[in-house]
């Protein structure tokens, strides 16, 4: 039995460990969310006019994470709804990354020309207030199964092009062991595959999931990569730090999304203490993410000077290996670019000319 655990303090150990309880004890409506905290007025009307179009549903380990009483609380603004998600803004769009209109099949996103998207899972432990495919998840006619998704997997065995395959959702990790480990089989199989990954939220969100039997399915999986998507240091709990280190050992190389939220990551300090802590359990930090057009994020927009000011605060102060690439998605399908502070000052044919880190100002002979 552990203490601390407010309304399931009578919950076994055996029970609370077990990712299946996890998942069916889900908070999915205001009951349930007013026994774990004080929810507003402004959140209670946010549940109800957000329950239409996009699900609440946040799992106990992830709801102990939240201040009871701290309504701008990191975890808490990713988890509960907020009135603002009602709001339209210029830009916004169902589809902010056209994943539709280059979805040659079912389940299949091909924007670039030698990696697809393969959606496989409608279903997330916790429904993040900030997704960017709030048309799919959470609705189950949107994942392939059966012929749909066998279909799928034929277009990529018969592209030999596709180096690189990204199983998204959703969750992936919210499938069975079984059904993971028969998807990463028959992906194994396809001989121009260079690498599979698996983009999942489950060591943030549900980190009882990974588990002995889990890492045994990856472990045999060949050239496999986790991405996953931390976004502050309360997430950075023993728990989440264990189940990056079983993943680390099952052999998998680690890297994490982080999506630049406004109250929530936009401050370098915050950046500096999560990516030291991902680094201690082997998980890269690979990308900082502008938030997309989506539905439902005006209240987490950010400038792309809030980005640039956190990898300025990041480059020469930590390892090279703790600092991202901070990336814009192209509305409209027009994939990753990097965004970068300008450390160049002048250029010409002897000698360039840059600002580095501190401030400083150095130069570098051009080759003659």
């Amino acid at each position: 039995m552990s203490t601390g655990r407010g309304v399931w303090a009578d919950v076994i150990d055996d029970d609370w460990n077990d990712w299946r309880w996890q998942q069916r004890h889900r908070i999915d409506g205001l009951e349930m969310l007013e026994s774990v905290i004080d929810v507003t007025a402004s959140e209670r009307e946010a549940i109800r006019e957000c329950k239409a179009w996009f699900r609440m549903a946040i799992t106990p380990y992830y709801a102990l994470l939240m201040d009871p009483t701290d309504p701008d609380c990191p975890i808490r603004r990713q988890a509960v709804p907020h009135l603002d998600e009602c709001l339209t803004y210029p830009g916004m769009s169902d589809d902010p990354l056209a994943e539709e209109a280059h979805s040659p099949v079912d389940g299949v996103v091909h924007r670039y020309p030698d990696r697809v998207l393969l959606y496989v899972s409608h279903n997330c432990p916790v429904y993040c207030r900030h997704c960017t495919r709030k048309r799919k998840v959470g609705d189950p006619s949107s994942t392939p199964a059966g012929q749909r998704l066998d279909a799928a997997i034929r277009y990529i065995e018969q592209n030999d092009k596709i180096h690189d395959v990204l199983i998204s959702g959703g969750d992936p990790l919210t499938l069975s062991n079984q059904v993971l480990g028969r998807l990463l089989e028959r992906l194994g199989r396809i001989p121009h595959l260079d690498l599979i990954r698996i983009g999942t939220r489950n060591p943030v969100t549900l980190p009882q999931r990974i588990d002995e039997e889990l890492c045994a399915v990856l472990r045999t999986s060949r050239s496999l990569y986790v991405h996953t998507h931390f976004n502050h240091p309360k997430e950075c709990t023993p728990e989440a730090g264990r189940a990056l280190d079983m993943l680390a050992d099952a052999g998998c190389v680690l890297g994490n999304q982080m999506v630049l939220l406004k109250g929530v990551n936009t401050e370098p300090a915050v950046v500096v203490e999560l990516n030291r802590w991902l680094l201690r359990h082997r998980c890269r930090p690979y990308y900082i993410l502008h938030c997309d057009a989506a539905p439902g994020v005006a209240h987490f927009r950010t400038t792309l000077d809030d980005g640039r000011r956190v990898i300025k605060a990041l480059r020469g102060h930590v390892s090279g290996l703790a600092v991202p690439q901070y990336v814009v998605d192209l509305s409209g399908g027009g994939g990753k670019v990097p965004v970068v502070p300008d450390y160049l000052i002048a250029e010409g044919p002897q000698e360039v000319v840059f600002r580095n880190y501190q401030g400083r100002v150095h130069g570098l002979t051009q080759p003659q």
